[in-house]
């Protein structure tokens, strides 16, 4: 395993370096940087990548991964985060403040059962910030998103892929494919794709059968290159490729039949912040807003 020396993570770090040199240590998802906030560019050119800010930020309980995105070239710099954790409310917003962001939407690709949301606590706290789930989801939101729909912060936009299996309202956000969006593609896959791996099953309207559907027909037919973003992840991964996963991916390599038997013998435990997590999730996370407003 290739192991950061001290100059290559500085190296990582200059501004404009990932849009000039394709990194294998830092592409390898198996290499896990001792930093929690990162910023990745795309390798495309500087006009389509270096609007974009990106942030992968993690929340060690419940090993969720939140994401933020920004396009800095729009004088608002607007901003959106992806599957917000409520206990991670404060450091969020303090990193939006100090990057100088506006934000304008607080996302979730489905109705979590091991965290509660942080999307109503930030609504409380931005004015004008807007909650977003899928409509299949059933989740209390401002915004409902469809397959096909288009989410804009300035001229950098994610694009909505129904990716149901994991649970009934499951979606992926995909950034654009168009020649002034960054490259290459970014797929924020919930718990669709994990990192060698995938979401079980066994719950809130999930079906292996209709997952390995959605994998394959959504995420896995995306340019092989397309980065790989889930929101959780237990062994120190941070990202893959859709075709490392295609190739390597322990459950979604199997044909369906093969898949369907092992997601049916997981004999995984019952969530433990289910019967927290999905009744508040249902109502963007402020179930029981005094107590949220107090984190």
């Amino acid at each position: 395993m290739a192991v950061l020396t001290r100059f290559q993570h500085l190296l990582l770090l200059q501004p404009g370096f990932l849009s000039s040199h394709q990194s294998p240590v830092l592409r390898h998802p198996l290499i896990r940087t001792r930093t929690v906030i990162r910023s990745v560019m795309g390798s495309s050119s500087s006009s389509s990548s270096s609007k974009l800010l990106f942030r992968q930020l993690f929340e060690k309980e419940s090993s969720t991964y939140t994401y933020l995105l920004a396009d800095v070239s729009h004088p608002d710099k607007p901003a959106l985060l992806i599957d917000p954790v409520d206990k991670t409310v404060d450091r969020d917003l303090k990193l939006i403040n100090e990057l100088g962001l506006k934000l304008v939407y607080a996302m979730n690709t489905h109705v979590h059962a091991d965290h509660v949301t942080g999307t109503g606590l930030l609504k409380t706290k931005v004015p004008g910030v807007k909650s977003v789930i899928s409509k299949a989801s059933g989740s209390k939101a401002d915004m409902f998103l469809e397959p096909g729909d288009r989410v804009s912060i300035g001229d950098i936009y994610l694009e909505v892929r129904a990716t149901p299996g994991h649970t009934a309202g499951c979606v992926t956000y995909v950034t654009g494919e168009d020649a002034n969006q960054p490259q290459p593609r970014m797929a924020f896959t919930g718990d669709a794709v994990l990192i060698r791996g995938c979401g079980r099953t066994d719950f809130q309207g999930g079906s292996s059968d209709q997952l390995y559907e959605s994998v394959h027909s959504q995420i896995f037919t995306l340019p092989k290159d397309t980065l790989i973003y889930p929101a959780h992840d237990y062994k120190g991964y941070e990202v893959s490729t859709v075709g490392e996963e295609m190739q390597h991916n322990p459950r979604l390599t199997k044909d369906k039949e093969t898949f369907k038997s092992i997601m049916s013998n997981l004999n995984l435990a019952y969530p433990k912040m289910i019967d927290v997590a999905v009744p508040a999730n249902m109502v963007c996370g402020l179930q029981d807003l005094p107590a949220q407003a107090n984190l």
